[in-house]
């Protein structure tokens, strides 16, 4: 069987314990997302069938599988865009249920018009308020925009029209974005299809670097195992359900995966 090893070490938990509360200098109000038997429906067709796992707080939870797995189904399910069977409970540290959870979405792409004169910070105004921007940007949002921007290290892209943004810049922003405001469960949805690994490596320690300071609950749907056994705290492989879960190093060992993206066949 191949063998995928992690390159850098990763955020763990002694013996592999998930932890009960958050670190006092990293307060948070979503501990944990329990999903339980979670089923997709349409017409006759079973999309996904008794899904079950759990994602945790200062954790980045990597979904991988074959085209058709059910990852992009599942990430509809739990951002409330499709019906489903079972139940999906957002839990606080001491077990009770969480309130006003905030979840923020970086796409696999953005679509639109790439002549189009739109600066960065324009677009980012226009998201995060319903103020026109050809009135002109408030000197209090331009502050908020640039903080934002600051996070995710691309403050100098302000100016620029977002058309002219590399694939890996326009990425940078777009999770700028999700993270304002701040939110408990950030999901990234194949985010840097396409981008240049200079552009993916500057991503994904950019979003290594928020979870450790933020303590949030990151999901990724990825097709790279090289960047889900360097930076995924845990692993669950979907094949239309769960196949198998735990960390990087036991699921990349198990037969499950051997079977799924060897024995098959599989295609990514």
């Amino acid at each position: 069987m191949t063998q995928i090893t992690p390159k850098t070490p990763r955020h763990q938990h002694p013996d592999g314990a998930h932890p009960t509360v958050c670190p006092e200098n990293a307060p948070c109000r979503l501990c944990r997302i329990e999903v339980d038997h979670l089923s997709v429906e349409m017409g006759k067709q079973v999309l996904l069938k008794d899904v079950s796992l759990h994602i945790h707080c200062g954790e980045l939870t990597a979904l991988i599988g074959t085209n058709g797995a059910g990852k992009t189904t599942l990430l509809r399910a739990l951002l409330g865009q499709i019906e489903y069977t079972g139940t999906v409970r957002h839990l606080s540290s001491d077990g009770r249920p969480a309130a006003e959870v905030r979840t923020g979405y970086v796409p696999q792409q953005l679509e639109f018009d790439r002549s189009s004169p739109v600066t960065v910070m324009d677009f980012m105004a226009a998201s995060l308020t319903p103020r026109p921007v050809f009135l002109g940007v408030s000197r209090r949002m331009r502050e908020r925009v640039m903080a934002a921007l600051t996070r995710t290290h691309c403050e100098t892209l302000a100016s620029r029209p977002l058309g002219a943004l590399s694939g890996g810049e326009l990425q940078r922003v777009l999770l700028a974005l999700a993270l304002t405001p701040q939110p408990d469960l950030l999901i990234l949805d194949e985010p840097v299809s396409g981008v240049d690994q200079n552009g993916l490596e500057s991503f994904y320690q950019t979003v290594d670097e928020l979870r450790r300071k933020n303590h949030m609950a990151i999901l990724l749907v990825s097709h790279d195992l090289d960047v889900v056994a360097r930076y995924a705290d845990r692993v669950v492989l979907m094949q239309g359900t769960v196949v198998r879960q735990g960390s990087p190093e036991a699921v990349f060992a198990s037969p499950e995966f051997e079977q799924v993206f060897y024995t098959k066949g599989g295609r990514l």
